[in-house]
């Protein structure tokens, strides 16, 4: 006796592990953007927006430089630093300038709008046919998604040991008190201004890096890929702390990028339960305020029970 249906549940499960392998590898990409809002709001203490002019930033750059004929890296390492130099450009205008933090991130993203398009000399480019990172890389035949994913993950775990090296420095505990304590630390005869300008770049550098990665990912750079990341970028913080914990550093720095892999997998789901694309970012909306909520929830339910006994 055969049966029949065998062929359609294997390529069912096929269907499935590829869902869920392009679902890692793009969460695993982006922690590398969760990353860097965590450096601005978590470490800095500041909500920073130029993220959503230097993430298209990084990928113009790269897609530019790459369609010039540069190798991916030196696409890379270029993007990078123009996301640093839009980071500086933030901390100038909130530490020199006095303009407060929000509306100096808004002007900058706004500026970089018009830089952006400069760079591609276009709205959308597309890298057709260009050797990209993931191309180049793509040592032992694999699929796309999975060779994404593999590259992703060398490129996070390097940034989160960097990452988590760097501000076990001097230098880097400065950064931390100056967005924990800003008062104590400029007693201790610290240039806040100075460790807000380096926590920007960084930020944005990062930022920068993770725009690159994806425009290549996705084989193609756009103007407007960077609008409304920001909330992208704090859900997976929050969902990363509300589910891994805080513990310490190390562990509020992998919670991050974990965080950023579980709201991919909470999107791909709602899609695949019907949910419209354009509704996505209304939904990722509702779902950072439930999250930032949490904390307050949690405080009442435990003083009602309180109340109760």
């Amino acid at each position: 006796m055969t049966f029949v249906q065998q062929p359609l549940f294997t390529e069912f499960g096929s269907d499935i592990m590829d869902l869920v392998i392009a679902t890692a590898a793009q969460g695993v990409l982006w922690g590398l953007y969760a990353l860097g809002v965590y450096l601005t709001y978590r470490v800095l203490d500041i909500a920073d927006l130029t993220v959503e002019g230097s993430f298209p930033l990084g990928a113009a750059v790269a897609a530019s430089m790459l369609m010039a004929g540069y190798a991916p890296i030196t696409a890379i390492f270029t993007a990078c630093m123009a996301g640093c130099i839009s980071g500086v450009v933030t901390g100038f205008f909130c530490t020199k300038l006095k303009i407060p933090a929000l509306l100096a991130g808004i002007l900058t993203m706004i500026g970089l709008y018009s830089i952006n398009l400069h760079v591609m000399g276009k709205a959308n480019l597309p890298l057709l046919q260009r050797e990209t990172l993931f191309t180049q890389w793509n040592l032992w035949g694999l699929d796309a998604s999975t060779n994404v994913l593999l590259i992703g993950t060398v490129v996070v775990v390097l940034a989160v040991l960097l990452t988590y090296w760097f501000f076990g420095t001097e230098l880097g505990t400065a950064i931390r008190a100056t967005g924990a304590n800003p008062h104590m630390i400029r007693a201790n005869g610290v240039n806040t201004d100075v460790m807000i300008v380096l926590g920007l770049l960084l930020s944005n550098g990062m930022v920068a890096v993770c725009g690159a990665l994806v425009a290549q990912s996705n084989g193609f750079a756009d103007v407007g890929m960077g609008t409304g990341t920001i909330v992208i970028g704090l859900a997976s913080v929050i969902i990363g702390e509300v589910l891994f914990g805080t513990r310490s550093f190390k562990n509020w720095l992998i919670s991050v990028v974990l965080g950023s892999v579980v709201y991919r997998a909470v999107i791909a789901i709602v899609l695949q339960l019907g949910m419209q694309p354009n509704d996505l970012k209304l939904f990722t909306a509702i779902l950072v305020a439930i999250a930032l909520s949490l904390p307050l929830i949690q405080e009442k339910y435990h003083a009602m029970q309180k109340g109760a006994e």
